[in-house]
């Protein structure tokens, strides 16, 4: 059985989609963004941007991350699942 993404989890990947995607160096295409993608070593986002995205996350989001919120944003999944959480816990 085919298990389908849940409207609002597929709208919050295409919203941190548009905001990763602002911060793409030059040599990485858009559509390179996947859940699995790491930011820094797939997506080639320096640390200063990957603040920016966190910055711009807790913006769209509503959501304030922590520290160690921050670790853990290693891939666009573990972003989404962060994102996730910390909107089911408001």
């Amino acid at each position: 059985m085919n298990k389908k993404t849940n409207p609002m989890q597929e709208e919050r990947y295409q919203q941190l989609k548009e905001i990763v995607q602002t911060y793409l160096p030059d040599d990485v295409a858009a559509d390179a963004i996947t859940l699995d993608s790491n930011f820094t070593q797939e997506l080639n986002i320096n640390s200063a941007n990957l603040v920016d995205i966190v910055l711009d996350v807790e913006d769209a989001f509503d959501i304030m991350l922590e520290n160690e919120d921050m670790d853990g944003m290693q891939t666009v999944k573990d972003a989404l699942k962060i994102i996730n959480t910390k909107i089911a816990d408001k």
